[in-house]
């Protein structure tokens, strides 16, 4: 098929406006139509147009084309952050880069104007891809999990995928919360160090209790069968605070001592570790 320049310049505009929309089916079965033609084409009405639009479409072409590719995700993130830290986890188990910006709860940096405009609730973690920007970890996961197909944290059978989301929720919702640096610090002036650590061992011996019984059939290797899912990333962060922070014997929750023995094995979870932060306190 002969194409004449006064065609190829409304070819051209109609092939960088879909690449413009990322609408990827169309654009590449316009490419397969008319995408050799750009090459074989010789005149110099046709080397204007690409050359003016050349890296444009060159970027458009490659995030058609290539799964992989991510617009750029920043995390605002506290190495000490259970929370953040589950997020880390996800990122790493995606294969997703990142650009890491600390945030120091100690230092009272989560109530700078810049921050408040992230968060208002002043917490960590925020991720920020592109224009959006989110604000809760598990907003943060079910986010991710909906644009970045690549290493499902979620799985296809319904039951499965129920039984992650309600183990991931009582850890964000019933576990953590009750252990907060804000809220250790109120306790401990209102009723003192010791009141403070009874509180917290209460919700969580009630937390892993709750999920001890709630994954014993399920659990293989990790807390739904032999993958790695939301549950697991949700549980192990909670694990290692409740064992180093809060000295929490987990002997009596074997399922969940399984679990993340299987997870502090995985190179994805050592990288997200928070003594390997750049803002880790050494």
């Amino acid at each position: 098929m002969k194409i004449k320049p006064a065609m190829l310049l409304q070819i051209s505009k109609s092939y960088n406006k879909l690449a413009k929309a990322d609408n990827y089916p169309r654009w590449n079965y316009f490419q397969r139509l008319f995408g050799r033609h750009f090459s074989q084409t010789e005149t110099p009405t046709t080397n204007s147009i690409l050359n003016a639009s050349s890296m444009e479409s060159h970027n458009s072409q490659k995030k058609a084309t290539d799964s992989t590719w991510v617009s750029k995700i920043v995390l605002y993130s506290f190495w000490q952050s259970s929370c953040s830290w589950r997020v880390r986890f996800a990122l790493n188990l995606k294969g997703l880069s990142y650009e890491y910006r600390a945030v120091n709860i100690d230092k009272g940096e989560q109530f700078t104007s810049e921050f408040d405009k992230l968060n208002p609730l002043h917490y960590v973690p925020v991720l920020v891809d592109g224009d959006v920007v989110i604000s809760d970890s598990y907003a943060i996961l079910l986010y991710l999990e909906e644009k970045y197909h690549q290493r499902p944290l979620l799985p296809v059978e319904p039951q499965l995928r129920a039984l992650n989301l309600q183990a991931a929720s009582i850890v964000s919702s019933n576990m953590q919360p009750f252990h907060m640096l804000s809220v250790l610090r109120y306790m401990e002036e209102r009723v003192g160090p010791e009141e403070k650590q009874l509180w917290v061992n209460f919700h969580i011996q009630k937390g892993f209790g709750a999920l001890e019984k709630l994954l014993t059939e399920s659990a293989g290797k990790y807390a739904t069968g032999e993958e790695v899912y939301m549950a697991d990333v949700f549980l192990a962060p909670q694990i290692a605070v409740a064992t180093k922070r809060f000295n929490v014997d987990m002997s009596e929750f074997p399922t969940l001592r399984k679990i993340y023995n299987s997870c502090e094995a995985l190179p994805e979870f050592k990288a997200s570790l928070p003594e390997r932060q750049p803002d880790a306190a050494l």
